[in-house]
């Protein structure tokens, strides 16, 4: 059994965002971190690889060269394989681009009766939640999104899905895909074990001549000419004024807004 785990590399918004002059995020100039959601979804994997014994877990990443450090990250965590999609052909492209690269590249790797593949819900950059659904739909295998909770028999999974006003609980059998949210679990941490370990790991390249002869991969459906979206321009949003909290009763907050108000020549 095979466990495919979609991962991402992203600036770290905790921050300011860097804007270049077109408008466009300055990627080079901010921090990046392996995104939130997809660590949820590493662990899982790797949970579920410890109650199997023989399950082997694959981290896959579409980006720059420099993804390639997170990759090794995640081999440290207990993954067993990392696997980098990179190609000059495969910049700029959006959410439907990128599923269809991903895709492909699952479909190279390969994809059979008993494996599963793990996305997080969505990325901090872009906050779509569209990959994961989009990969499942071109693979054409079942999804279950904002997964809270996994339980597998055999090639069946029991998955608890996160609702606005509840849970929802559904089972389906593998090959499917997952998208994990913040509440499955708590990531583990590197051990010195699995950094001592990381050579002997695999870690490989694919690139365009890798995957051109795949069917999901065309030119007009992958890169920037690929891309029916298009970000236009990015920024920070406005700071909000800062909270002040009244504590007291009723009539003392009262005295204490008035009071404040006059020191602001507002009354």
């Amino acid at each position: 059994m095979k466990i495919l785990v979609c991962v991402k590399q992203v600036p770290d918004t905790s921050g300011a965002v860097a804007v270049k002059e077109d408008g466009t995020m300055n990627r080079a100039a901010m921090a990046a971190i392996t995104n939130p959601d997809d660590m949820n979804a590493i662990e899982a994997a790797l949970a579920i690889k410890d109650q199997n014994p023989g399950c082997k877990v694959i981290a896959l990443s579409m980006g720059p060269p420099p993804a390639m450090a997170m990759l090794k990250e995640l081999l440290a965590m207990g993954a067993d394989e990392g696997v980098l999609i990179s190609a000059r052909e495969f910049g700029g492209s959006d959410t439907f681009a990128t599923s269809q690269i991903l895709a492909a590249a699952i479909n190279c790797v390969g994809l059979e009766k008993e494996d599963l593949i793990l996305c997080g819900r969505q990325a901090i950059d872009g906050d779509t939640a569209q990959v994961g659904p989009q990969i499942a739909e071109k693979l054409g295998i079942p999804q279950v999104s904002y997964a809270s909770r996994i339980e597998k028999t055999g090639d069946t999974l029991r998955v608890r899905r996160a609702l606005e006003d509840g849970y929802m609980t559904v089972e389906v059998k593998t090959p499917c895909l997952l998208t994990c949210i913040k509440e499955l679990n708590t990531p583990r941490y590197m051990t010195v074990r699995g950094i001592l370990e990381l050579d002997g790991k695999p870690l490989k390249t694919l690139g365009y001549d890798d995957l051109k002869d795949e069917p999901l991969i065309e030119a007009d459906t992958i890169g920037l000419k690929g891309s029916p979206t298009n970000v236009f321009k990015s920024f920070s949003p406005p700071v909000k004024g800062a909270c002040v909290m009244m504590g007291g009763s009723g009539k003392e907050a009262v005295e204490k807004v008035f009071e404040l108000l006059a020191q602001k020549h507002v009354i």
